[in-house]
């Protein structure tokens, strides 16, 4: 099995430790774009990614919207977002309009990574 971690922000502890004694290869990348050019010649079962809503983007209401553009053609990859607590508004928003099959409020620790992946395996 593989999973995609997209870190761009951080804040919580390194999961590498933890996906790997679940079985999965992991590749981590540090920017939607580097994750964008992965997904072209890669397509893995899991992708963890952070939430990220910030009024700046000029086209756009968080980081994760071409990463969704991209998952439309992909829909059997499972989606674990991490999102701060005060973003729980938008992100909620976020989630009317996107599919997203588990998320994760800061503070993201391994416990409830393990059980949310748990949820998300076949």
């Amino acid at each position: 099995m593989r999973l995609l971690a997209i870190v761009e922000l951080g804040g919580y502890p390194n999961l590498i430790p933890l996906y790997q004694s679940l079985g999965y290869s992991v590749e981590v990348v540090n920017s939607q774009r580097k994750a964008r050019s992965w997904l072209k010649k890669h397509t893995p079962d899991v992708i963890v990614a952070e939430y990220n809503a910030q009024s700046d983007f000029r086209d756009r209401s968080s980081n994760l919207e071409t990463l969704m553009a991209i998952l439309q053609k992909l829909p059997q990859v499972r989606l674990l977002v991490f999102y701060l607590p005060e973003h729980a508004e938008r992100f909620e928003r976020f989630r009317a309009l996107h599919p997203v099959d588990a998320a994760i409020a800061f503070p993201v620790t391994e416990d409830k990574v393990k059980a949310a992946l748990a949820d998300l395996s076949p």
